[in-house]
């Protein structure tokens, strides 16, 4: 059978997408200028922690459910998952990156969909009745673009992961041969995780991660910093 989703698929999941994410570490410019991240080995151990410990049940999660709100048309839905997903980001430079590249999304995709939930969340946007973070945004999308959710998210946590290394490749820095090796040894992580998240106990969304809020935190004050977050 013919995936006519996938062209969408590694369109919306794309990296090189023009929405400013190589602009963001997400709190690993803090773990490398404080030595916590500084070879191969604990650069992998970081995107790994990150992907399992704090995506699986935050971002990853949150998309998920926007997925399956927009499928059942609840826009109500959406709206409280966005101002859930606000709440959960303490950090503001993850908070801040998480709207910008949500509502840049937006912009790239709503112009080729004219689905009425699509159209009533831009207007909210414009409203500023909602933040749009990036992984709700995504989740909508790949509900209106007919793509399989098993597959949503394994473009979502490769997209990820993909960033995680990139950045560590160039903040270690790392040889690229290293941050080749860092993603193919993923490969069966990001299958596990795309199981895992179909299953999280809704009650568990939103688990905490107290190291990472701090390293992003405390990028805020780094007296050198590349990112922006």
């Amino acid at each position: 059978m013919e995936n006519k989703f996938l062209g969408k698929l590694l369109h919306l999941s794309d990296p090189t997408l023009p929405i400013g994410g190589f602009t963001h570490s997400n709190g690993l410019e803090t773990y490398v200028q404080k030595e916590i991240v500084h070879n191969k080995a604990t650069a992998e151990l970081y995107v790994r922690h990150n992907l399992w410990y704090n995506l699986k049940f935050n971002d990853a999660a949150l998309m998920r459910l926007a997925y399956d709100a927009t499928r059942n048309d609840d826009l109500d839905l959406l709206r409280s998952l966005d101002e859930e997903c606000t709440a959960l980001k303490s950090p503001k430079e993850i908070r801040e990156a998480s709207k910008k590249l949500g509502v840049r999304l937006y912009k790239i995709f709503s112009r080729y969909q004219e689905q009425p939930i699509l159209i009533c969340w831009g207007e909210l946007i414009k409203q500023k009745k909602v933040d749009s973070h990036y992984c709700l945004v995504y989740g909508m999308l790949a509900a209106l673009l007919d793509i399989p959710i098993r597959e949503a998210l394994h473009g979502y946590y490769y997209n990820a992961a993909i960033t995680m290394v990139t950045n560590a490749v160039k903040l270690v820095p790392l040889g690229q041969l290293d941050g080749q090796d860092i993603l193919f040894y993923l490969h069966d992580d990001l299958m596990t995780l795309c199981d895992e998240t179909l299953e999280v106990d809704r009650d568990l969304i939103g688990l905490c991660n107290v190291g990472f809020d701090i390293r992003c935190m405390q990028h805020e004050r780094l007296y050198t910093r590349v990112y922006i977050s």
